[in-house]
């Protein structure tokens, strides 16, 4: 079985991580998206919230799990027996920090490799800050994310 893993914040998730994580459906068999617990970021969402947004919102698919991680994402990689991860790419800004993090990656597990995947177009300069922000100041953000992170965000702005 072909496992990938698609690490990140998801803080929170949007219709553009929905989009990658069905492409990677398309080549996987199975797909973990790996909630990262980051101490350098201050998230909006806590991470149980997170948690379950992100399987709110992929129940219908059947090859994907949600789990949380800490420490050196390629040593999750490892204990999920995988050697792969998944990263998205919206413009050419994200390839910098992207590239030196597979680089990094590449360098501390030979075996395991970064495969970058693009969005569609109508998600590529989505991001889950700017959602936050659009959301904070009363902004619709339908169409940008699944049903229940408007609800949540809704909520959470009140």
């Amino acid at each position: 079985m072909k496992r990938a893993i698609y690490p990140g914040t998801f803080d929170p998730v949007t219709n553009g991580h929905l989009d990658l994580i069905e492409r990677g459906l398309r080549i996987f068999d199975e797909l973990v998206v790996a909630v990262a617990h980051n101490p350098k970021k201050q998230p909006f969402f806590s991470v149980e919230e997170r948690l379950q947004l992100i399987r709110e919102s992929v129940k219908g698919y059947k090859r994907v799990k949600v789990e949380e991680f800490n420490g050196l994402l390629v040593d999750y990689v490892k204990a999920k027996d995988s050697l792969v991860i998944i990263r998205g790419l919206r413009a050419v800004s994200d390839f910098e920090f992207e590239f030196q993090m597979a680089l990094m990656n590449r360098r501390l597990a030979m075996d395991i490799e970064t495969v970058f995947m693009m969005p569609s177009e109508e998600f590529s300069y989505l991001t889950s800050t700017i959602v936050k922000e659009i959301s904070s100041l009363g902004g619709s953000v339908k169409g940008l994310v699944p049903q229940a992170v408007e609800k949540a965000l809704k909520k959470k702005f009140r």
